[in-house]
């Protein structure tokens, strides 16, 4: 018998109730993950342990299933809360890997990221000092006996930055650099001194509210041993590390990051001078365009002169702009001439290469795309 509106309003009232049930629920949750982050602090556990996640979702998901209770939805529900419990843990404080630390000066220090990482030394008990723009004149006693130089600086200031340094460096310190681009700046430092030297880039911005499974790529230096306790440290703090040489890395970025932000400034550009009416276009938007949408005006949101530097500064990013708009040519052409069998062959071509990794990106995309969908919903 379909109910009628007394009784629409009475399921309505226990839909609440159960609501409420949730959040008081989501609230004992974080007190417990409080407590777990105390211990962490006292114990010098990482905040992000794998294998305890891995567990903790395999078993709910089979919980999920006996209940009835779609597992997917599930595990949706835990990966956004545990994403906050994660924040939560590191607002107790992190384990010093080492046991009498020395000072960290970050060179750069009240930029974003110098700012971001300063706090994470803080709470983890070392001594932060900033070594800016205006610091140089007391440069020698900013970096008297630190154990860590940490230049945090634009990119095309890094190598600069890194000579000016060399004379007032401690000779045991270790010089360390975070900038996106690495075998200039490593040889640099090298050059610049004669202690530990290690090469670092972080592969996140200076909004994550946690590092807790951010990658950090460490490409080398010198003396890894007398370095070894920076990386412990980004592992308590959460975050992997993943060893790539220099220039390994400098060629992957000039893909991951000069390529794809020029292709994504041509394309906002196209837009703006096409004239496009973006509420239209919004509103009868797929949630997958939306996304692509979203990501072009993320990069116009953001500082202008970060994305010159990551674009003109790659040395390979010009070289894969130029066969990158050969390609684009040859598509053009697939185009005009109406070869619906050559853009075929290309796809098919082009699916071969994903291999395997095309079904898995469809199946993360499809994750992506349905929680968009639930957002866009609310906006």
């Amino acid at each position: 018998m379909t109910p009628g509106p007394g009784d629409l309003d009475a399921l309505r009232r226990r839909i609440d109730a159960a609501d409420r049930r949730l959040i008081e629920l989501l609230a004992e949750r974080r007190d417990l993950v409080a407590e777990v982050g105390r211990f962490k602090t006292d114990h010098g556990t990482p905040v992000y342990v794998p294998e305890r996640e891995a567990a903790l979702l395999e078993a709910r998901r089979a919980e999920a299933a006996a209940a009835g209770v779609s597992a997917d939805l599930v595990e949706d529900l835990l990966r956004r809360i545990m994403r906050e419990s994660y924040r939560a843990e590191g607002r107790h404080g992190f384990r010093c890997v080492l046991d009498d630390p020395a000072p960290v000066a970050i060179v750069g220090g009240a930029g974003a990221m110098g700012r971001l990482l300063g706090d994470h030394f803080t709470r983890s008990g070392y001594e932060v000092r900033v070594l800016d723009a205006d610091d140089w004149p007391r440069v020698d006693d900013l970096l008297r006996d630190a154990g860590l130089v940490l230049v945090s600086v634009p990119i095309h200031d890094t190598v600069s930055v890194v000579r000016r340094l060399g004379p007032h460096l401690p000779p045991g310190a270790v010089l360390a650099d975070i900038t996106s681009r690495k075998a200039g700046p490593l040889d640099a430092m090298l050059a610049a001194h004669q202690g530990p030297v290690r090469a670092l880039h972080p592969m996140f911005g200076p909004t994550v509210g946690t590092l807790a499974k951010q990658v950090v790529v460490d490409c080398g230096g010198r003396d890894p041993d007398a370095s070894g306790w920076l990386l412990d440290q980004f592992a308590v703090w959460g975050a992997r590390t993943v060893a790539v040489a220099a220039p390994e890395h400098d060629r992957a970025m000039a893909v991951v990051q000069a390529l794809r932000h020029f292709t994504t400034f041509c394309y906002g550009v196209h837009l703006a001078g096409e004239d496009v009416d973006l509420a239209t276009i919004l509103s009868i938007s797929s949630p997958i365009y939306r996304l692509e949408l979203a990501m072009t005006g993320r990069l116009f949101a953001q500082d202008a002169s970060l994305y010159a530097d990551i674009i003109f500064d790659s040395t390979e990013g010009l070289a894969l702009a130029e066969r990158y708009l050969a390609r684009l040519q040859d598509a053009v052409a697939l185009y005009r001439a109406g070869d619906r069998e050559g853009f075929r062959r290309r796809f098919r071509e082009t699916r071969d290469w994903f291999g395997p990794l095309a079904a898995t990106f469809l199946a993360e995309s499809d994750t992506l795309l349905a929680q968009a969908r639930d957002r866009i919903d609310h906006i």
